[in-house]
């Protein structure tokens, strides 16, 4: 199969659907610390990377999440997009393909990659979710839009081709924060806020003893002399968890994920960081 890239490039931006995705708060972020620098990125918890395409794209980066699937997508596509690209055309979004597709149990990983990919973007709402058996069962999205960008992907490609990629537990990367880093944590929120609707499921990823972990690898990365933005859900558990040692603002975003239990409209997350907050604007 002979593959022709698009003649146009793209800047590079997230190419997955994923709940709890941060390109909402790139502009508050500006607003809030103005430009950023770093000697090295770093993001544990990297999920759909909106964060680090904003403002890391082909930087010096770790980038790291516990989900061995989604890691492997990211190193076939910093590989080579476009073997990820050709195992994605004979793709199509009907009802009969995606349960196939879902179904199969490709063993090269380039063809997982794709399948990756393709079943987020035509699945209902995105939702990453498998069984007991690690088996993912979201049901088709019955979704009009294409599930291919090609564009997307090879630019997705050139912004990871500095970063290093690994599928582990957020505190085994913590070695690697030096003097001067910055790094971005977003982590599956564990407490209910404003009827987030996921939580039911995120409190078995994440649980309130996590958020502790995590308080403590905060405090290493300040000792690390690392500047830290954390994400997390607007509540007094957290506030009460995280409120020594930095800085707190509440920022509100639209809630993007909603089911039957779910409602949709202005929720409320919580920011922590060590650095200096310039201004307090919030853009919209």
């Amino acid at each position: 199969m002979n593959y022709h890239p698009p003649a146009s490039a793209v800047r590079a931006k997230a190419f997955l659907r994923w709940a709890g995705g941060k390109s909402w708060l790139v502009p508050r972020i500006e607003a809030l610390f103005g430009s950023l620098s770093f000697a090295r990125y770093h993001e544990p918890f990297l999920g759909g990377a909106s964060f680090f395409f904003a403002v890391a794209s082909g930087a010096d980066a770790l980038l790291s999440d516990k989900n061995e699937a989604l890691i492997e997508v990211y190193e076939c596509l910093k590989a080579d997009p476009f073997r990820v690209i050709e195992y994605m055309l004979p793709l199509e979004n009907t009802k009969e393909c995606y349960y196939a597709t879902r179904d199969a149990r490709p063993t090269r990983d380039y063809e997982r990659a794709a399948h990756f990919i393709y079943l987020n973007h035509t699945s209902f709402n995105g939702i990453y979710r498998v069984n007991l058996n690690g088996v993912y069962n979201v049901p088709y999205g019955y979704r009009t839009k294409p599930f291919l960008d090609e564009a997307a992907l090879i630019a997705a490609s050139r912004a990871l081709r500095q970063a290093t990629l690994r599928s582990c537990d957020f505190d085994e990367t913590l070695g690697q924060v030096g003097p001067g880093d910055l790094v971005f944590i977003d982590p599956p929120y564990t407490v209910s806020h404003n009827n987030n609707g996921f939580i039911k499921y995120n409190k078995h990823l994440f649980a309130l003893e996590d958020q502790h972990r995590l308080c403590k690898y905060i405090k290493s990365v300040r000792d690390a002399g690392a500047n830290y933005i954390m994400t997390n859900a607007a509540h007094p558990i957290i506030t009460e968890i995280f409120e020594l040692g930095g800085r707190m603002v509440e920022v509100s975003r639209a809630s993007l994920i909603g089911g039957r239990n779910a409602s949709r409209g202005a929720v409320s997350e919580f920011l922590f960081t060590n650095l200096e907050i310039e201004k307090n604007d919030d853009p919209e």
